[in-house]
């Protein structure tokens, strides 16, 4: 990516991948770079700003409810305001869930999922593309390789970002002459606190995984892949061997897809 005063937004990016993403740009493009940094927790957002003014990094941070459409608007105008042009919007923030359906007596929380994981990408892509456009720049969606793949447990979270990749590819198709990029990112099991904030059946805070984690990769490792894919304008970045052989084995052998999701999962979650 040539960068001269670029501007990037990244929404989640309190801490995890959002925030990984943040200090390697910071550290890679330096004075060349603007960071607009949004998320819930405007400490945790001015603490990785902080982080990223070392390297010289310009940075403006939006303390952003991506769940809220007035305040997705909001980002992009402050953003707009304070340096005049929007070079790539990564669509990094999200919720998990944990819960089989029948556990789930109020449905209530799978919408707050879907105006979070899906609405919230749109919202800021929708008040973002005019500019988005004019500077021929790119656009970033981080799904899930639950949004390729379901998994058992996860109905909610898989159907916000099975939404995102319909979205996002058509998205992509709409853009092409207007020279403006879509990369879909499918990170699998990455060791972060999310699974662990998301939803339970109850939709309160989960508190533990569901997932078995001893591979999980590595924040540092999944923000790298994401960046790189996003330069070298990929359509889709599938990151783990495991995510891409899931995702053929879908077309021929299903069933064998479906054995592999149960076995990630930990036995106490597992359908009844």
């Amino acid at each position: 990516m040539s960068v001269a005063r670029k501007v990037i937004i990244i929404t989640g990016s309190s801490d995890g991948i959002g925030a990984e993403m943040a200090r390697q740009l910071a550290a890679t493009y330096g004075s060349k770079l603007a960071l607009v940094l949004a998320a819930r927790n405007q400490e945790l957002l001015q603490a990785v700003a902080a982080d990223c003014a070392r390297h010289g990094c310009a940075t403006l941070v939006v303390k952003t409810d991506v769940g809220i459409e007035a305040e997705c608007r909001q980002l992009i105008a402050s953003c707009v305001e304070k340096f005049g042009r929007i070079d790539v919007l990564i669509n990094n923030a999200g919720k998990s869930a944990q819960a089989l359906f029948e556990d789930v007596d109020n449905l209530a929380w799978y919408e707050e999922l879907m105006r979070i994981n899906f609405w919230g990408s749109v919202w800021c892509t929708h008040a973002a593309l005019p500019h988005l456009k004019a500077a021929h720049g790119r656009i970033v969606a981080v799904s899930s390789l639950a949004g390729l793949i379901g998994v058992p447990g996860r109905t909610a979270y898989s159907a916000s970002k099975f939404a995102m990749g319909g979205f996002f590819e058509c998205l992509r198709m709409e853009l092409k002459e207007a020279k403006v990029s879509v990369t879909l990112a499918y990170p699998g099991v990455v060791a972060t606190q999310i699974r662990y904030r998301g939803y339970n059946a109850a939709g309160a805070a989960a508190g533990s995984s569901g997932l078995k984690e001893d591979d999980a990769m590595s924040v540092k490792e999944c923000a790298g892949l994401i960046l790189r894919g996003m330069e070298s304008g990929q359509r889709e970045v599938v990151m783990s061997a495991k995510g891409k052989l899931g995702r053929w084995l879908k077309l021929i052998a299903p069933g064998l897809v479906e054995k592999m999701a149960l076995a990630a999962l930990k036995t106490e979650v597992r359908p009844h």
